[in-house]
């Protein structure tokens, strides 16, 4: 018998309606040639932040490149409040409100740390500029004339927050942020995160480090062989290894 501690984990109705949606993916279809990635994939994001969670090779980064129109789909919707977002290029799903932090961080090399953030171009006058990300990475401050491929990885990842930042976005879509972090930089990263939800910023939270998301968001969605497979309060995944085991292959 489960004690009240190991309560199978609460599962929403895949796919539910929710009060107020920012956010909203409705029967999305991606292909890689005839290989169908994502299938029919729907739910949808209030003002909480949301996490999707999920092994390797689910179609998360897929859903990612396919929001801020990396990648075209074959069929379905994404909306973002009265913007549709799909067939529209990067820079209009830019100016329609979404910041992109992708996974591997996308830096230049051969610019520094001010370079990248001078180039976005936001004035002073706007909530995020290249002083305010100062003000909210001092790191990146101290290392303003340094090549980037010379900062740290977390660092490199402060950099890429920044840059998303800079295009004053409503809604922040990052793809694996902690990837390859120290636990101390993960620990800040999600201080920061929690920072810019309090402000107002939408967040989707695409992520493998459990802890990280779980930290960060109260409701979890999970990617399972290109479907929305579960749709759970953060606490209850947290507390049921079945769960985990079923969905992530971990404990």
């Amino acid at each position: 018998m489960k004690t009240p501690e190991n309560q199978p984990a609460t599962e929403r109705p895949v796919g539910a309606a929710i009060d107020d949606p920012v956010f909203t993916v409705d029967g999305l279809n991606v292909y890689y040639g005839r290989v169908h990635i994502l299938q029919d994939v729907t739910f949808a994001v209030g003002a909480e932040p949301v996490a999707m969670v999920g092994r390797n090779g689910m179609g998360k980064t897929t859903l990612a490149k396919t929001i801020v129109g990396l990648l075209s789909a074959a069929s379905g919707s994404v909306r973002f409040k009265d913007h549709s977002l799909l067939r529209r290029q990067p820079y209009q799903i830019v100016n329609a409100g979404i910041g992109y932090v992708p996974q591997g961080r996308r830096i230049f090399p051969s610019l520094t740390t001010h370079e990248h953030l001078a180039m976005v171009g936001a004035s002073s006058g706007q909530r995020w500029n290249v002083d305010t990300i100062y003000d909210l990475f001092p790191r990146l401050a101290d290392r303003r004339n340094l090549g980037a491929a010379n900062l740290s990885g977390g660092e490199q990842q402060m950099l890429a927050i920044g840059r998303a930042l800079l295009t004053n976005p409503e809604m922040l879509v990052m793809d694996e942020p902690s990837e390859g972090l120290a636990p101390s930089i993960v620990e800040l990263l999600v201080d920061t995160f929690r920072t810019i939800s309090e402000e107002g910023h939408e967040i989707f939270l695409i992520e493998q480090n459990l802890w990280f998301a779980t930290a960060l968001c109260d409701r979890v969605l999970v990617l399972l062989n290109g479907r929305v497979e579960a749709d759970l309060k953060a606490k209850d995944l947290l507390e049921d290894e079945e769960a985990q085991q079923r969905y992530l292959g971990v404990a």
